[in-house]
């Protein structure tokens, strides 16, 4: 009956188009002189498209003897199976984290009626150092391993191509040029400033230039270059600018670049920086007005246009919520640090 069978498989298929089989292993008949008088009964698998399948049927057949390379393995699963799937973890959404201990950006004792008298002369408050730390060291100490990893690249590269000493002086020369531009908008902000020889080459520079269209929505002018410090949170900062610009009440925050920031993720922690001044003239006592929105000014060299990036109240809050993230960690961080040291 088994001899039958097979018999019957090697006539179907001798009788498709394309096939050829050869036995695995010598027997005692032979199939191409096999010959069966007897009247062809109706086989249900005649029935199938062998067309259809023949070229499934031949690689499987084909196939025998052969050894397996995970190439091939992956091929035939993918036409047994199709395309793999590939699971992606879930990504963990930083925005969901939430501060343990939270404390308002605004403040709610000062009201708007605040904003409404415009000193004659603007604040400027000289920074103490002490042993509170800075937003900008804040922000240095809890840089992201991505961050870091990118800023040391490029640092890395520049050596490469400059040299230990250029890279200094080029450092140092990119410290000076930003140091120049905020004294020339000092000068232009302040209202009592007198212009003299030394200033009038310090506005004929090519960062004055690229901001010169984002001057003229600025005025009432409250603060300039002065300290803040948030007795609460325990940090401090210098500030560059308070003023209004189109009619809103912000903290400015002047910043250069050799490449264009036309976005305000091009800004990296400058929000950050910026929403903490905010938090800090809120409820700093110095100061007696209550600012809700933040401006950071991209200036370039060449005199190109800079690039505003305006931050309302609502992103201003949503970047203050990160702010007292990197403050936590920078808290635990130095507590951590403490810990460790040999007494």
């Amino acid at each position: 009956m088994k001899m039958k069978f097979f018999q019957t498989i090697c006539r179907q298929l001798r009788s498709s188009k394309g096939f050829s089989v050869e036995s695995a292993s010598p027997v005692a008949f032979s199939t191409s002189s096999y010959s069966c008088g007897r009247k062809k009964k109706v086989n249900p698998y005649e029935e199938v498209d062998q067309e259809k399948y023949s070229n499934l049927v031949q690689s499987v057949l084909s196939s025998r003897g052969l050894v397996h390379t995970p190439e091939s393995l992956v091929e035939e699963d993918a036409l047994l199976y199709g395309p793999v799937i590939r699971h992606k973890p879930p990504k963990q959404d930083e925005d969901t984290r939430m501060p343990r201990n939270w404390f308002p950006i605004f403040n709610p004792e000062r009201n708007d009626k605040s904003n409404a008298s415009d000193p004659s002369v603007p604040l400027k408050i000289p920074l103490q150092r002490n042993l509170i730390p800075s937003v900008t060291r804040v922000l240095q100490q809890t840089m992201t391993k991505q961050q870091a990893f990118w800023l040391e690249r490029w640092k890395q590269r520049m050596i490469l191509e400059l040299g230990e000493d250029g890279f200094k002086e080029y450092t140092s020369n990119i410290f000076l040029q930003g140091k120049r531009f905020h004294e020339a908008l000092e000068i232009i902000l302040s209202p009592q400033e007198t212009l003299k020889e030394r200033d009038e080459n310090l506005l004929k520079s090519g960062y004055v230039e690229s901001v010169q269209h984002i001057l003229k929505d600025v005025s009432g002018v409250r603060a300039l270059e002065s300290a803040v410090q948030h007795e609460t949170l325990n940090y401090i900062g210098l500030l560059d600018c308070v003023a209004e610009y189109q009619g809103k009440l912000c903290v400015i925050d002047w910043k250069t670049s050799e490449k264009p920031k036309p976005l305000l993720r091009n800004t990296f922690d400058n929000p950050l920086q910026v929403v903490a001044y905010m938090g800090a003239v809120n409820h700093d006592t110095k100061y007696s007005f209550q600012v809700q929105c933040g401006l950071i000014v991209v200036a370039y060299k060449d005199g190109s246009p800079a690039h505003p990036h305006f931050m309302d109240e609502e992103l201003c809050s949503q970047y203050w919520a990160k702010w007292l993230l990197r403050l936590e960690e920078y808290t635990e961080k130095k507590k951590n640090q403490n810990i460790q040291k040999p007494e």
